[in-house]
């Protein structure tokens, strides 16, 4: 990054969340003295960071941690010319800017905001109206992000089986409507059954390449004897057993999109065929030396650990950083409960007109089972439930005594009902909430792994803290807890 004035970390993404209360403000100038005086002068609802490198000013825009830009016209006609060209680029981003400039260069100003800036103010300004247009500026630009991801969830949630709106989901939708018109190379990861395969076909269908083939495979479902010809195809005689050629998966999705499932599972021998394939963009079926150009557009997916594999040396290093440009991570279900009833009344209404049942509700009680189990199959557990339910329940509803009894296990005894000291469920209460302490210092106040860890939900593991005497978990475990 170019020349700049205290450059804050909030820059790599990371610590983004300690500074939300505050309004992330870039300076485009020059004037290194002007950094300082903005920074005090507005007060500790604002960052000010300084920068007068344009090739630094797009590297803000892309990693989206910057919420509004000060560009200062300044009367040096070079770098004038620069920051009007410049300008009109960051006026077409998603970032408010706000142009500063005297009295001399107020038509520039003007005409920049005709352009597409927010706003325009005079140099030197003043502090109070300053404040005022970036704070104007800053909700206009929430409000905008809001509404375009928003508009993503719709888009992919119409064209695809993508449900739910939980905070996670939400970040998945507007990166699926970022990369669907984009070439770049996109991994898909997340745990088994969490719908990676509903990920790729919705950037498959909302981008240019909707009208041409998607074609998905598994690649830990194909022998590893098995795997090259399927991918790249042969011709005949190219071994032992062909019988004609065959087109491979790579020919096969033409224009199309090409979904390589569970990556992780292919040998370094094919890995290096594949990155040779995605550095050349051409290949060969087997048995032939003729070169077929590579017209699809390939997503990778896996439930694994391609960095730890890359460490082990189980995965090539130059594969992972060809295929990682865009990682996009399926959240499981236990991580995002608020989306359960929606999902379960999906596949509740789905397979109730498969199986023309009448069932068209879930009881409260079951429903509170449903969102305090652990769901280590995520949606595609979930789905098998309540097939099964539909297929058991009597009556008009799902009741929970119709789910498994594993789900019914977990809460079997509620555990906010005041139970008498010394009974057999104020045992079994007490019991649970030593589980839920042991597991929780064991990994550190980090509940989300003390959940999976006791294959419970994060939502059982907040009640059974809430009813927790105060020392049970310790005061430290407790503030972990929290940020856990």
């Amino acid at each position: 990054m170019g020349p700049s004035s205290g450059m804050s970390p909030i820059y790599n993404g990371e610590n983004r969340a300690d500074h939300m209360e505050k309004i992330r403000t870039i300076l485009y100038s020059e004037d290194r003295k002007l950094q300082p005086l903005l920074s005090s002068a507005l007060g500790g609802d604002f960052e000010v960071y300084l920068e007068s490198d344009q090739d630094g000013i797009s590297r803000v825009l892309d990693s989206g941690c910057c919420d509004i830009i000060i560009i200062d016209l300044d009367s040096n006609q070079k770098l004038l010319q620069q920051r009007l060209d410049f300008a009109r680029t960051i006026a077409e981003s998603h970032v408010a800017s706000i142009v500063m400039a005297d009295d001399d260069l107020r038509s520039s100003a003007v005409e920049l905001v005709r352009l597409g800036a927010y706003s325009y103010c005079r140099k030197p300004p003043s502090v109070r109206e300053l404040k005022d247009i970036l704070r104007r500026a800053h909700e206009s630009c929430s409000l905008k992000r809001k509404n375009r991801v928003i508009a993503s969830a719709q888009a992919v949630t119409s064209c695809d089986r993508m449900i739910g709106g939980s905070p996670q989901m939400l970040q998945v939708y507007d990166l699926v409507a970022r990369v669907a018109n984009l070439n770049a190379s996109v991994l898909v990861t997340g745990e088994s059954g969490t719908g990676k395969e509903l990920i790729a076909s919705a950037i498959h269908k909302l981008g240019h390449r909707a009208l041409r083939p998607f074609v998905a495979i598994c690649c830990g479902a194909i022998p590893e004897t098995l795997i090259e010809a399927e991918l790249f195809g042969h011709e005949k005689g190219a071994f032992t057993g062909t019988v004609g050629a065959r087109e491979g998966y790579l020919e096969q999705a033409g224009d199309g999109t090409l979904f390589l499932d569970e990556i992780g599972e292919l040998s370094l021998s094919t890995q290096v065929k594949l990155l040779r394939v995605l550095q050349q963009r051409e290949f060969s079926r087997l048995g032939s030396s003729k070169l077929i150009p590579l017209r699809a557009r390939i997503i990778f997916a896996t439930h694994q650990n391609l960095a730890e594999m890359v460490a082990e040396g189980k995965f090539r290093q130059d594969l992972y950083y060809r295929i990682n440009v865009m990682r996009i991570d399926a959240p499981s279900l236990q991580d995002r409960p608020e989306d359960i009833p929606s999902i379960a009344m999906h596949f509740l209404k789905q397979y109730a007109e498969t199986y023309g049942n009448s069932i068209t509700e879930i009881e409260q009680p079951a429903m509170a089972l449903l969102q305090s189990y652990a769901w280590p199959g995520n949606v595609r557990e979930l789905e098998n439930v309540i097939q099964r339910a539909l297929i058991v329940a009597h009556g008009e509803t799902v009741r929970a005594e119709d789910l498994p009894r594993d789900i019914q296990g977990e809460s079997v005894v509620q555990i906010d009902d005041y139970h008498p000291a010394g009974s057999f469920e104020r045992q079994l209460r007490d019991y649970k909430i030593k589980l839920a302490a042991n597991a929780v210092r064991d990994h550190n106040g980090n509940k989300t792994l003390a959940a999976r860890n006791l294959h419970i939900s994060r939502a059982y593991l907040h009640r059974l803290i809430r009813l927790a005497e105060p020392d049970v978990f310790g005061d430290a475990s407790l503030q972990e807890v929290g940020r856990a």
